[in-house]
């Protein structure tokens, strides 16, 4: 009796360790490193688990997020046809939006996001590598990432990125969309807690340097012209300027001007801390329509600077700022 059960047992523990075994293989063959993720790291996450539309299992899948700018002849879906990461599926900034606000691409409700993920064929299982175009570097995707962080999706991640993918030699393909199967997506839950609205962020500007304020930060991620004033916005009668208190941190800053990728942990660390940015407050990024202030907060993820629980996106930025705030309540400053 003792012989067996002690073979028994040891059938067992063979099977729970052949279990966690395999549940370790497909960890790896699932998880990425962190949140931005190389060409290599993205190439070889394809190969194990590629974006079949047969597979049960969980898939990597790419996510094209290409975007321009209104004044920009250029559009997103444009280069995703001559240049994309083979599979890839293509997320409209301006169609997965907000479709009843004034202000461009606002956020969509939970219905119209679940029913946008369902319609490109991507599972709440998957894992989603976000990218930009290869123009760009890094643009819009850390805004598409963003929204699907908001919306809980388990595994995202942000290509740094496709200009280097395609100079590395990585494969790639070019036509027409594809048609692809839809899959079912739960209607999440938002999370508010990443985002900020217009009235938050005015009470903010409106207790800037004031005694006993929460001393909460607004990085402002567009050009420093347009934050001085002395430049125009992209949008026609929209008045540039800064709100009062706001850091000035361009975009274009925490990247690398050669490769158009963010620079290193380090860098950015200093580049915050030389720009003042306190990281034991909270931090509330902005820019012009609330694409590139999720660069800034990619950034600040990427540098572990400040807590992510009290770092959030203003998702109106300065296109609803500039069109909501009074005149009279001095919340448009220009420099001198």
């Amino acid at each position: 009796m003792a012989t067996f059960a002690t073979f028994r047992s040891r059938i067992f523990l063979s099977r729970q360790s052949f279990q966690k075994f395999q549940t370790g293989i497909m960890e790896s063959r699932r998880n990425l490193s962190s949140y931005l993720v190389t060409p290599k790291e993205l190439s070889e996450a394809l190969k194990k688990s590629p974006p079949s539309p047969i597979s049960p299992e969980p898939r990597v899948i790419p996510l094209c997020a290409a975007w321009f700018l209104p004044n920009d002849e250029r559009k997103g879906i444009d280069v995703f046809r001559e240049k994309r990461i083979p599979k890839a599926r293509f997320f409209d900034l301006d169609k997965v939006c907000d479709k009843h606000s004034p202000y461009p691409h606002m956020l969509p409700n939970a219905k119209t996001f679940a029913e946008a993920m369902s319609s490109l064929g991507i599972r709440k299982e998957d894992t989603v590598v976000v990218y930009d175009s290869k123009e760009a570097g890094i643009f819009s995707a850390p805004r598409v990432g963003w929204t699907l962080r908001v919306f809980g999706h388990p595994k995202v991640h942000v290509l740094n990125n496709f200009k280097l993918w395609v100079e590395e030699g990585y494969p790639t393909e070019s036509g027409e969309l594809y048609s692809v199967e839809c899959n079912p997506y739960p209607i999440p839950k938002t999370d508010e807690t990443k985002v900020a609205s217009f009235e938050q962020v005015r009470e903010v500007a409106l207790d800037s340097n004031k005694e006993g304020s929460e001393g909460v930060q607004i990085i402002d991620a567009r050009p420093n012209g347009r934050f001085t004033g002395k430049d125009p916005e992209p949008r026609e009668g929209l008045s540039s300027g800064h709100m009062p208190g706001s850091i000035n941190i361009p975009f274009s800053a925490v990247l690398d001007p050669e490769t158009r990728a963010f620079l290193p942990k380090e860098k950015l660390k200093k580049l915050f801390e030389e720009k003042g940015v306190d990281p034991s407050k909270p931090i509330i990024s902005t820019c012009g329509t609330g694409v590139t202030a999720c660069v800034i907060e990619t950034a600040l993820e990427e540098a572990g600077y400040g807590s992510p629980e009290t770092r959030r996106v203003y998702d109106g930025s300065w296109t609803e700022w500039a069109q909501r705030v009074n005149p009279s309540d001095s919340l448009i400053r220009k420099d001198e």
